[in-house]
């Protein structure tokens, strides 16, 4: 038995997908992703009286296939399987998900710990306060405790440190605070547009990405294919969002290593970016400008030229900054060789996105597996191949650049606007999976519809899921001052991860 092969946005029916004794589906998946070039993009399990039923899809980089597999396990009288993750770390969290919620136990997972904390967690006696924190045993090592509550506005998580002096040894995080139920959400009966604006609140720095999967998904479900003028706007709004999101990021680095200077001019260059959202859309955060099978606000002559004013400021300074960082030798010796991922490491962990990329791994949605119009752009993936905080600056200004080449050109193209329709009613007992390339890496969102065409499951992936342990590791024996400037080059998602 073979998974079936679908493409990114494609619609099936669910009893279309091949139900596969375990062994056999632990094979199969585990052996696809033995190749760099496949990765999980989604993996979880879907209870029913008794048993699970898990469905596994794993993405072809090679041929812009998902293939999609399914197996039905009991969950009875104690039954234990082997594990994914004890063959390949990468299906860590997955696994890690599905034990919390439903209780499936595993005989060989190396790291079978809480993940999120959710409200509806199959055994309630699992609480922060008990979380088992790895621990070393000695009278030289100490350890370090930061959080959950921070300084300044990033959200709750907490990271304890085991250090040796001032070298950190091991690195545990422990996110799970907020208990948002946001997959919960999205299946109480409501209307597209309640669900487009939940979409917009997965990761509030990442809207278009989160809203574009959701409503590109949505559209497959309901058989319906956007027009030129939809996609063209789509593709824009993720290009600038990267651009405003990479340049507050600049910011946030140069804060981290003391450089006031690009603190404050990265920091002053991102407002004007989000401030072209508003004048597009009316919200800073590009919130109201994506919805299912509409358009609503057109790419008119007027916004054409608020973009080309934008960029004429925009790149003048921003590149006269980042050539100043770049050849700042006290910069340069805080960022070069810091925090390194190395890219066996980013293969092992199946990082994904501006993470991957920056330690060697050409895996970019927007390439492998394109939608909306990146199958018209000629985008080559930007890779660095360092894996440390200074690759991970680099690759911002690059793909900063990179976005505003694809902007200009797609403002000199705009298609005419087409009429909205309304959709309600998604195919019965259907499925569909949407993979965007947000600025962070590789989102995915994932439905299932029951017999009446309502949503039965919908599950969501924010790339910080996979990118997390990335930061554990890229931290070791670095010294705990390098923390913050490590965490920001790496920039990941709390509440992307607390669904």
């Amino acid at each position: 038995m073979v998974p079936i092969k679908i493409k990114n946005n494609q619609r099936i029916q669910e009893k279309d997908i091949p139900v596969m004794p375990y062994d056999e589906f632990l094979e199969i998946n585990t052996g696809l992703t033995a190749d760099t070039y496949f990765h999980c993009v989604q993996y979880f399990a879907v209870q029913h009286p008794g048993n699970l039923k898990l469905y596994c899809c794993i993405a072809d980089d090679t041929t812009e296939h998902i293939l999609v597999s399914a197996c039905e396990v009991s969950i009875t009288n104690g039954h234990e399987y082997p594990s994914f993750t004890a063959r390949n770390l990468a299906f860590h969290a997955f696994e890690r998900e599905i034990h919390e919620n439903t209780g499936m136990r595993y005989a060989d997972h190396p790291w079978l710990k809480p993940l999120r904390y959710p409200e509806n967690r199959k055994d309630k006696t699992l609480t922060m306060k008990n979380y088992p924190f790895y621990k070393v045993e000695s009278e030289e090592l100490h350890e370090v405790g930061v959080g959950p509550i921070h300084a300044g506005i990033i959200e709750p998580g907490h990271f304890r440190f085991i250090c040796n002096g001032e070298q950190i040894l091991h690195l545990e995080i422990q996110l799970g605070y907020q208990h948002r139920g946001v997959e919960q959400l999205f299946l109480k009966p409501s209307t597209p547009l309640q669900r487009s604006v939940l979409a917009e609140g997965i990761a509030g720095d990442t809207v278009i990405g989160h809203t574009t999967a959701w409503a590109n998904l949505w559209e497959s479900l309901c058989g319906f294919t956007p027009g030129d003028d939809i996609r063209h706007a789509r593709t824009l709004a993720q290009e600038l969002e990267r651009v405003a999101i990479h340049t507050g990021d600049l910011s946030g680095i140069c804060t981290d290593i003391a450089y006031q200077l690009g603190s404050s001019v990265f920091g002053r260059l991102r407002t004007p970016v989000i401030n072209t959202f508003q004048k597009w859309c009316g919200n800073r955060l590009s919130k109201s400008l994506i919805r299912p099978g509409a358009n609503q606000f057109p790419v008119i002559p007027e916004f054409v030229k608020a973009l080309d004013d934008l960029f004429t400021e925009y790149e003048r300074d921003f590149y006269e900054m980042y050539d100043r960082l770049s050849k700042l030798p006290s910069a340069l010796a805080r960022l070069e060789r810091t925090g390194t991922l190395t890219t066996a490491q980013a293969e092992r962990i199946g990082a994904v996105g501006m993470v991957a990329r920056a330690s060697g791994m050409l895996r970019d949605i927007r390439w492998t597996h394109p939608y909306l119009n990146y199958g018209r752009i000629p985008h080559q993936p930007i890779v660095k191949y360092h894996g440390d905080v200074y690759s991970r600056t680099q690759l911002r200004r690059q793909e900063i650049g990179q976005s505003i080449r694809y902007i200009k050109a797609m403002a000199q193209q705009v298609p005419p606007t087409s009429q909205p329709v309304v959709l309600e009613t998604p195919e019965a007992n259907a499925f569909a999976l949407s993979l965007t390339e947000g600025w962070r890496g590789e989102i995915c969102h994932c439905a299932i519809t029951d017999a009446t065409g309502r949503l039965a499951v919908y599950k969501i992936k924010d790339p910080s899921l996979h990118n997390w342990l990335g930061l554990a590791l890229a931290v070791r024996n670095n010294d705990i001052s390098d923390f913050p400037i490590c965490n920001k080059s790496f920039n990941l998602s709390y509440c992307g991860h607390d669904l």
